[in-house]
């Protein structure tokens, strides 16, 4: 079922009010240690780039993405800021108080959300805006109750500059959207998006320089495309906040079918407790794609 089309126009006009910082003193030093000794729990949500084009033309919008999550029984859903009205600019308190509460009306959780950012750009003005739009998104993502900011590496090609000297700013600017998010509660999550981030050592290094407890991974199983996936995956999972559970892989040079129960071994053996996102991508009907890809995941969590 559609959502009324005035309630949509409504929202999209009412005027974004600033959220209030919290601030806080809390620690989350040795996190990545804190789900040791546990069982896996796993919770299954929707990331919204998997209808990207029907969002982007306008067929579907938030509130359907909603009532779809709810009728296949995921738990969760994952919107990038794209999808919400006048992006950049985050969504009003409105706006995000009508979602939030429809999600929770459909016993939905909202697992994360995510912007556009490019900090491979030598460009420090570029590189600032970017941070301004993440702190902006925080805020966002705190209002919602999300519990992560999903962000790039950067995709520009950075010419005369080294990537030694592309890690150190990417760093520094990491670190101090991770402060910001600390602020907020929100963890900030890099993609290891084959962009800047190409490999497991890759991501290892930008934690380890920007070293900060509010800084996890959205571990994209998809874009690891240098060596064996599934290795890398391993190297990295203790670091993941939340996923991109995509229908295929890379394996020497060639798109190939995720084998899904040698990825959900890796995760039950490093005890993973969070969101798992699905995420389909290419051609073909998201309504059909979707649910395929959710069934062959939901036998894997069990098996």
């Amino acid at each position: 079922m559609k959502t009324n089309r005035s309630r949509r126009n409504f929202l999209k006009t009412m005027v974004v009010i600033p959220a209030i910082p919290v601030l806080s003193s809390f620690s989350l030093s040795g996190s990545t240690g804190s789900r040791e000794g546990l069982p896996h729990k796993f919770k299954l949500s929707l990331n919204l780039y998997s209808f990207n084009q029907l969002l982007r033309d306008g067929k579907v919008d938030l509130f359907d993405m909603l009532r779809f999550c709810a009728e296949h029984n995921f738990d969760a859903i994952d919107p990038t800021g794209y999808y919400f009205p006048g992006y950049p600019t985050p969504p009003s308190t409105g706006f995000i108080n009508e979602f939030k509460r429809e999600a929770f009306l459909l016993g939905l959780d909202i697992s994360g959300t995510g912007v556009r950012n490019d900090f491979a750009n030598p460009d420090p003005a570029a590189r600032k805006a970017d941070i301004e739009l993440i702190k902006q998104w925080i805020e966002a993502a705190a209002g919602m109750g999300a519990p992560n900011l999903r962000i790039f590496g950067g995709t520009n090609s950075h010419e005369g500059f080294t990537r030694d000297q592309v890690f150190r700013w990417m760093a520094e600017d990491i670190r101090t959207c991770c402060d910001y998010g600390k602020e907020f509660g929100v963890i900030i999550a890099i993609q290891n998006h084959n962009d800047f981030i190409k490999t497991a050592d890759d991501v290892d290094r930008i934690f380890d320089m920007v070293g900060s407890d509010w800084l996890g991974l959205n571990l994209d199983i998809g874009s690891y495309r240098q060596g064996d996936p599934y290795a890398e995956i391993e190297k990295n999972i203790s670091k993941a906040v939340t996923w991109q559970i995509k229908e295929n892989v890379w394996i020497e040079g060639k798109e190939t079918p995720a084998d899904l129960e040698k990825l959900f071994r890796l995760i039950k053996k490093a005890g993973y407790r969070g969101y798992l996102p699905i995420e389909t991508l290419g051609a073909g009907d998201p309504y059909q794609k979707v649910p395929r890809l959710l069934n062959e995941v939901r036998r894997n969590c069990v098996s």
